[in-house]
């Protein structure tokens, strides 16, 4: 199996990494997330105009037909640049789902708008108390002959506060924790009877509250196949995952960037503190967990396009569980090489250490994605 980039994908990322380091200044990423949205429409069109936002859909709709691979490799630049546009959530989450599932009249009208930076999107899946359980579902949609009622509740919303439109699931039948009966639906955030409470999460990113409160909507905003959603909301979240996987990656190496320059220029005791062999053989851990992990999220982005669902899953979670291990290794190694900075609000560090923290969070963290993994290990 061949792991090369090639000359396209290279270019592409360098492109994005240039771009980022030019107008995308951590100084700036601080006052972004401070401001009303929580990030920059300005940057979001530009990132259209890069064609990265079009990366992962057909020609036919205004896309450039890439990959997994094409994704992650976006993602760990982002991750870099601790990039706050909602970029997961439209493209990768929202973005899959109508890629997959949509009739053509949605991928006609929803692809291209995401493709132009026009339509922000996201999934609303996740139910307060239920974890990390994809099918525990207590929302409902009632049908009433030409149209659905949706009642219900849910919690983080990736970007809910600024979303055009919602990907919301909902129980069409069956109990709260069958396969089947789940549901999928696009509602526009000014529907009547939605309420949406926004917030910034830990990171500096934002998500939302989402109650539904009678809200109606068409047969025509059903996505997919009604009673069958479950199938094609995991693979868009092993899609978000491995995306994500590709973002702690990035992350992960500019931390090693930039703990490795400030123990070359940190002095004490007269010399720099790199010269100090146990900080050097942090240092060097730091490294060989980053590269381990940029292997598991190579090795998922490249399965994470099977037809076999459990061993997708079983890849994906074998990656998220690693990359979260890894992730929680380097970051706290950096925070403690960088001594009582590594904590500041001025430090890039810090903020990375707790984007890695959330992302270790988000679609399940380490123990739960080894339970996973195990599961399916002695199902075989």
């Amino acid at each position: 199996m061949n792991f090369d980039y090639s000359e396209e994908q290279l270019a592409l990322q360098d492109t994005l990494r240039r771009f980022i380091d030019k107008e995308y200044r951590f100084d700036q990423r601080r006052t972004l997330a401070q401001s009303e949205d929580g990030f920059s429409r300005e940057v979001w069109a530009q990132l259209a105009e890069l064609g990265l936002l079009a990366l992962p859909f057909p020609e036919e709709y205004g896309g450039l037909g890439g990959n997994a691979v094409d994704t992650m490799l976006v993602m760990e630049v982002l991750g870099r640049g601790l990039v706050l546009e909602p970029y997961l959530g439209t493209v990768v989450l929202a973005g899959s789902l109508i890629r997959d599932a949509g009739t053509l009249s949605q991928k006609d009208m929803l692809l291209p708008a995401i493709a132009g930076g026009e339509l922000l999107m996201t999934l609303a899946h996740y139910e307060p108390g239920t974890r990390y359980e994809m099918n525990h579902i207590a929302t409902t949609a009632k049908s009433t002959g030409n149209s659905y009622l949706i009642n219900g509740a849910k919690s983080v919303v990736l970007g809910g506060n600024d979303a055009d439109k919602i990907v919301v699931s909902a129980r069409t039948g069956g109990g709260r924790r069958d396969n089947d009966g789940i549901s999928l639906f696009v509602v526009g955030r000014t529907a009547p009877g939605l309420i949406i409470r926004g917030y910034p999460t830990q990171d500096g990113s934002r998500a939302a509250e989402t109650q539904f409160d009678n809200v109606e909507v068409g047969d025509d905003a059903l996505l997919g196949t009604k009673d069958g959603a479950l199938p094609i909301i995991e693979r868009a979240i092993d899609y978000a995952i491995v995306a994500l996987c590709a973002e702690a990656v990035g992350i992960m190496t500019a931390l090693n960037e930039a703990t490795l320059d400030y123990l070359k220029t940190r002095k004490q005791f007269g010399q720099p503190i790199g010269r100090f062999q146990a900080l050097q053989h942090r240092m060097v851990d730091m490294v060989i967990a980053t590269e381990q992990a940029r292997s598991m999220a190579t090795l998922s982005a490249v399965r994470v396009d099977s037809i076999d669902a459990a061993e997708r899953r079983r890849v994906v979670s074998a990656a998220k569980a690693y990359v979260g291990q890894s992730a929680r290794s380097v970051g706290q190694a950096a925070v403690q090489l960088h001594g009582g900075m590594g904590v500041v609000d001025e430090l890039n560090v810090s903020h990375y250490f707790k984007r890695l923290t959330m992302i270790n969070a988000t679609f399940g963290d380490t123990d739960h994605h080894l339970g996973i993994f195990s599961d399916l290990l002695l199902a075989d």
